[in-house]
């Protein structure tokens, strides 16, 4: 029996009641001068099938002289993906991974056990203005895969299946769907979808996966008799056929889902857990900063600082 929030077995699916389960706003966050809108982890929904968070950073122009420096930091018991729209980013990690992140690749991290990494825009980067768009999800692992070495995959945009017919440009990110699979290594079944929609068109959600959501970034949606606009995430019914049409100006979304974890999971800045023993030992083994014999490592090429552990 898989585990998905606020699901009640006994209210009918199907034609008799509304398709969407939930829909959420995305709250804004401010990280130090550069805003993202959350829309995952939220109060009536930790997880859309592993999905355990979800940012949007952007649209914003970042002023010559401007970057981005995420320094080094950990995270275990999940994977993370950062998909961009325009801009770039150099990933470091602790395994020894140096790879830019390019719009429409794929750069993704297993954390499992633990992984420490950095994201920063370079010197060159910052000699002109550069626009950075794009979305952030972490992905929790299931129970036998928490404790798993840490892996890095890399897939370039012309890797990933592309899918363009009737008004519609899809982009397969993770895992499967409309009978194609992504080349990238995950743990558990799941879909990820970059979509665009030309006015007027429409897109079938999967329907061979368990949990589904979908989050406007542009244009607008409408399902079920409603319409979304940028910034809403929809979350649908397990087993409903579910149909979104784009309006006059289109759409671009990102789909989103796969199957539920066993169970719920803990969240501590960036661990992910199923346990909080879990949780309070890698907090510790960062606290300790043993970066030759502990359990974390910094990443080659930046390890001259890094992000303490927050106060409690």
């Amino acid at each position: 029996m898989s585990w998905s929030p606020i699901l009640d077995p006994d209210i009918p699916i199907g034609d008799a009641v509304d398709s969407i389960e939930t829909v959420i706003v995305p709250r804004a966050r401010d990280l130090g001068g550069f805003e993202v809108r959350r829309a995952l982890p939220a109060p009536r929904r930790q997880m859309v099938g592993p999905f355990i968070f979800f940012d949007q950073f952007g649209p914003v122009e970042l002023l010559t002289g401007q970057g981005i420096d995420v320094r080094p930091h950990p995270h275990i018991g999940l994977a993370t993906v950062t998909y961009l729209y325009s801009g770039r980013l150099h990933h470091r990690d602790s395994l020894g991974t140096d790879q830019w992140i390019e719009p429409g690749e794929v750069n993704w991290m297993v954390a499992g056990h633990g992984i420490t990494h950095s994201e920063r825009t370079d010197d060159a980067t910052r000699t002109d203005p550069l626009s950075m768009f794009g979305i952030q999800t972490w992905v929790a692992l299931p129970d036998e895969q928490e404790d798993r070495p840490a892996a890095f995959e890399h897939a370039a945009r012309k890797d990933l299946p592309f899918l363009d017919a009737e008004g519609k440009q899809v982009r397969l990110i993770l895992g499967t769907a409309y009978g194609e699979a992504a080349p990238v290594s995950t743990s558990s079944e799941m879909f990820y979808l970059d979509v665009r929609l030309d006015p007027g068109s429409s897109i079938p959600l999967p329907d061979n996966h368990e949990d589904r959501g979908a989050y406007v970034l542009d244009g607008s949606v409408e399902v079920a008799r409603q319409v979304f606009e940028p910034g809403r995430m929809m979350v649908f019914r397990p087993g409903d056929r579910i149909s979104l049409k784009a309006g006059d100006t289109g759409a671009r979304l990102m789909l989103l889902g796969g199957e539920t974890m066993g169970g719920p999971r803990h969240i501590w800045w960036n661990f992910v857990a199923s346990s909080k023993e879990k949780i309070e030992a890698a907090k510790e083994a960062w606290r300790a900063g043993d970066w030759t014999h502990g359990r974390f490592r910094l990443p080659p090429g930046d390890d001259r600082e890094f992000i303490p552990l927050p106060d409690p």
